[in-house]
């Protein structure tokens, strides 16, 4: 383990996500309980000057130092948070300041690797920094990401995307998934996971992990949805139908429609195949199971299937996106 005290800038400015510029550093500080490095790394917050900064929460937050001053050091990670504006509408729209985005492109310059936060893209993006390269933002403003910066390669589904030196992040929590893994990079994965567990996150998420997977869908209002899902995820490996889970239920196949309908937005079928495919995107992550074991494990039963449902939710093949987001060892 490195006894190199790693510098990291994290940008501050005013209407800055608060959560954005809290949750990295966060991560950060509890590397040195969960090793014995002395170390680690040593976070500072800049802005543009000293004066106080007022974040979209409305909590004023104090610089650590200028981001000329942050512009003299030789930085190891410069972290970009992002700022959004919401209209009459609800329609949420990212900031780039023109000011702020001057100062990405300076500071860019002397950092080894560069990180963006939610929709800290935007400011990558018009800085430069993500031309050619494939990134992820929060899924509300992905679309104006790729209006605004056909050069660049949107992906909203990812909670972050690694390309090189460059990593972006989705949307709000992520920046604890995106932190991790930066940790991971630098410490290795048992460190990164003894602070997720520190941090009482379920799990240290993937970056290939949807924004929309199954286990973050919004919870159940009733207790006996809350069981059929458990049910589901129990025997996934079975041939469960729909009408197994009606009779599991004690109603009629279109009554269990109806609550399915009314409770999760979605009909048993889609549901269950849906977290077919989740727990077959996590072996394809984190094991070299053949895609029999995986269509065998996930109850698809046979490639086929477990193809055809790719395509049909993912719009790409298990192959694929196991060469996309396999997990490394």
């Amino acid at each position: 383990m490195s006894s190199v005290e790693r510098f990291i800038v994290v940008l501050l400015f005013d209407g800055v996500d608060l959560l954005d510029v809290t949750g990295p550093p966060e991560v950060f500080a509890l590397l040195r309980r969960e090793t014995d490095d002395a170390t680690g790394y040593h976070v500072v917050l800049a802005a543009e000057t000293l004066d106080p900064v007022t974040t979209s929460a409305g909590v004023r937050v104090l610089p650590d130092l200028t981001f000329r001053e942050a512009a003299t050091r030789a930085i190891d990670t410069l972290m970009v948070p992002g700022s959004v504006e919401v209209d009459d509408q609800r329609r949420v729209r990212a900031l780039t300041d023109p000011t702020v985005v001057r100062w990405v492109q300076t500071l860019a310059g002397r950092a080894r690797r560069i990180a963006s936060v939610c929709v800290g893209a935007h400011l990558l993006a018009a800085a430069g920094l993500l031309d050619g390269k494939r990134a992820t933002t929060h899924w509300s403003t992905a679309q104006q990401l790729a209006a605004e910066h056909p050069s660049v390669e949107v992906d909203a589904d990812p909670i972050f995307i690694r390309d090189h030196d460059v990593w972006t992040g989705a949307g709000i929590t992520a920046c604890l998934d995106l932190s991790l893994a930066l940790v991971a990079e630098d410490f290795g994965e048992a460190v990164a996971l003894r602070i997720a567990r520190q941090l009482v996150m379920y799990l240290k998420r993937p970056s290939g992990q949807s924004q929309f997977s199954v286990p973050i869908e919004p919870a159940s209002t009733t207790r006996r949805m809350d069981e059929l899902r458990h049910h589901v995820t129990r025997h996934l490996a079975d041939r469960l139908t729909v009408a197994d889970l009606a009779e599991h239920a004690h109603v009629s196949e279109r009554q269990l429609t109806r609550i399915f309908k009314t409770e999760l937005g979605t009909t048993p079928a889609a549901y269950l195949e849906s977290a077919r495919v989740e727990a077959a995107r996590n072996r394809l992550e984190s094991t070299d199971d053949t895609l029999e074991r995986v269509a065998t494990a996930c109850g698809f039963h046979t490639t086929d299937t477990l193809i055809r449902a790719f395509r049909r939710t993912l719009d790409t093949t298990p192959t694929e996106y196991r060469n996309r987001f396999r997990r490394s060892t």
